[in-house]
This record gives C-alpha cells, structure tokens and sequence, in this order.
C-alpha cells in the first residue's frame, strides 16, 4: 500500500506578487507538494489587484487583510483577536488538514498565534512552525516559547542555535534548508533578453548583488566595495535589485534606498550601476548575465535562497561570515566569505574573481554539484514530508 496522502494547510503573511525569501520558498516548496499528490492551501495576505481566491501551480490560495502585515502596522492589533480567530477556524474547517504549517507566526503578532495555537488544539490537528527568522526582544522569545507548537523547522543551524539560545529544546528542532528550482536557475540559462532590456550590461563585467535594497543586506557595503573595483575594472556595473512589493513590517526601505542613492551619486558611481525592480522571470538571466555575485549582508541572516540560486547558476558568490550563510558557501570551494561591513576584502575577492576566469569557473561548477546533491526542489519536498508524518 502507498502512503497516505496529506492535506496541509499553510499560513504565511506574503505570497508573490510579494518577492521575498519565505514567499519565493513557498512557492517552490508548496507546489511540488501537490505534484506528490498531496493537497496543499495557503491563508496569506490580501493584495491590490489579486483575487481573494485563487490557486497557484495546484495550490489553494486564500488572500485576506488580516493577515496583511502591511496593513496591520498601520491599523494595530488591538481588539482583533475573535476577528482573526473567524478567519482560521474558517479556513481550516474548509481545508480540513491532516497538519497546519505556519511560517513566521512567532513573530509580528501574539493574537494570531494564539489565535492558530487555539484552534489546533481543539481540533487535535498538529501544529507546525519554520523559522525563517529569529529576532532579539520579549514578542521573539514569548511566542516561540510559550506557544505549543508541535514541532519547529529551522532553515539553518544558525536559527536552530539561536532558538537553542532561549531555553528551547533542540529534541523539538529540525534543520531543514530552503532548496532551488535547479530547472529555472541553471548555468543554461540565456542571458539575451536581459543585455537587450538593459543595454548597460552589454559587455560589462557585471557584478549582481540579488538581496533586496536594505542597509541590513549590506548595498552600502556592495557600493563602497564598487568604488575600488572600479579602479582596477572601469567596465563593471553592479546589479542592484529594487524592490517595491514587500513586507515592510518596520517601513524603512525607502529610508534606505534614498541613503544608497545618495552614497552611489556622492562617490560617482552613477554609471556602473543598475538598479530596477526586476520581475521573477528575468532573476535567472539576471544571474547568467553576471560573472560574479555578492551578498555582504550585515545582519545575522538566516539563511539566503539567492546563495541557491547564484550556485544553481554556477555563478561563485562573496558573502559575510553572517548568520546561515557560512552553511551555504564554503569559502574557497563555492565562493568566499569575508568579514562583516570589510568593504576593502570585499573588493578584493571580487577582484580576485574577475581577474581569474578559471577560478570563476571551478567555483562556479563546484557550486551547481552542491546544489544538484543537497538543495533541489526534490530534495526539500522530501524532506519536509517525512517530518509531516512524524507527526500527521
């Protein structure tokens, strides 16, 4: 006899057209559920211009307000707790899941927590959390602690430690690390229609920095590092993506952006940058087009997806000794490490890099072997599925 076929109900704050790590996550891990047969919906948050209800790739897809974080910061969170409450008992009621995933409800919201926390344990339902994050203050340790989930995957070693760190069991904690579209990012890859849209890049040695604009994923170190490479490389253009559809929870990214515009025009890099808001589709041939990538994030990141997608691409990258990262790129095999805020280092590798194609290219290979062995879409869906039935 085969395997009993699941229904997992997810709950996630953003889903595309919402671009971040846990919503790109969600949208490679959760239809490849559905390819395995299993039934798979999404509680997210409402957005302008989408249906409230939907289906992605095989998917479920329920948008609302009240779990759109965008527009919770500016309404509160006073007196919604039985508002909230409606919603998930709707929802699972309808769905009717075999186990409920949460991802980041440890954070942001205590109603919505308890709210999710009340529900499963009335209806015996297993209740299970990925930490994408951890943060340092009272909301990050009350509700990873106190609220009884039934399990916790961590998408590093680093988040596993740190919730380590505030008296969780580690008995409780799996490490599950994102994986890749090994299909879409790919060394095959045609880079064309991206010299051709932004005719800055041609025959450019192109440097991409693919996090969203942010002073916590280290820009303004790639803009300081661009200085010096300039010197040495007066043809290199750095690659900045923009963003404008995200959770903003603590809104400073335009704050941040105008920081960087300022510092790139103050120290006249004006014409060896590109930054744009680039749609998913063009990511892949963003990354072909690039000889090298850099990721010098300053804050403790948890883990990275776009370290998976430069070394699916075969494309070495430069990252700081910061959070999950050092898991991912191993210094000197699949790309470097440097120190934190090293704008100096950082140029130097990056240097290195473009100076050395052969160097380039053995990282680059030894980059996509990692992920065809240990990251792919394949591999995390597994993965994920055996712990499901610990516990469905």
């Amino acid at each position: 006899m085969g395997k009993k076929k699941l229904s997992i109900s997810h709950l996630h704050w953003g889903f595309p057209p919402v671009i971040g790590g846990v919503e790109t996550h969600l949208t490679i891990l959760l239809p490849n559920l559905v390819k395995r047969g299993h039934k798979v919906n999404l509680l997210t948050g409402s957005f302008e211009g989408e249906k409230i209800k939907d289906s992605y790739k095989g998917v479920g897809i329920l948008r609302h307000p009240l779990m759109d974080l965008n527009w919770l910061i500016k309404r509160g969170l006073m007196d919604l707790f039985e508002e909230v409450a409606s919603l998930f008992k709707e929802f699972i009621d309808k769905t009717k899941p075999d186990c409920i995933h949460v991802h980041n409800m440890h954070y942001f919201s205590k109603v919505h927590a308890l709210a999710i926390q009340t529900i499963a344990r009335k209806k015996g339902i297993p209740l299970i959390l990925t930490a994408h994050n951890v943060w340092d203050d009272n909301l990050f340790m009350d509700l990873t602690k106190n609220i009884k989930w039934s399990h916790i995957i961590a998408v590093s070693h680093f988040i596993k430690r740190e919730i380590i760190g505030i008296g969780y069991s580690h008995k409780n904690i799996t490490v599950i690390h994102h994986g890749i579209d090994q299909d879409i990012y790919s060394p095959d890859v045609d880079a064309r229609p991206v010299f051709k849209k932004y005719p800055i890049l041609r025959n450019k040695r192109v440097i991409f920095h693919p996090a969203r604009m942010g002073l916590a994923k280290g820009c303004d170190i790639s803009i300081k590092a661009l200085r010096i490479i300039k010197q040495r490389f007066p043809d290199v253009v750095l690659v900045l993506a923009g963003t404008k559809n995200i959770i903003d929870w603590s809104q400073s990214q335009e704050k941040d952006i105008a920081y960087m515009l300022n510092l790139i025009k103050f120290l006249k890099l004006e014409k060896n940058v590109l930054i744009d808001v680039f749609p998913l589709e063009d990511m892949p041939r963003l990354y072909a087009a690039s000889l090298v990538c850099m990721y010098p994030s300053t804050a403790s990141e948890p883990f990275g997806l776009t370290m998976l997608e430069a070394l699916a691409s075969a494309r070495p990258m430069v990252v700081t000794e910061a959070g999950g990262m050092p898991e991912i790129i191993k210094d000197g095999i699949d790309g470097f490490i440097v120190p934190v805020k090293n704008f100096e280092a950082l140029a130097s590798r990056i240097i290195q890099l473009l100076a050395n194609r052969e160097l380039r290219e053995r990282l680059g290979y030894t980059g996509r072997a990692i992920v065809e062995q240990q990251y792919t879409k394949e591999i995390i869906s597994e993965n994920t599925l055996k712990l499901y039935r610990e516990f469905c």
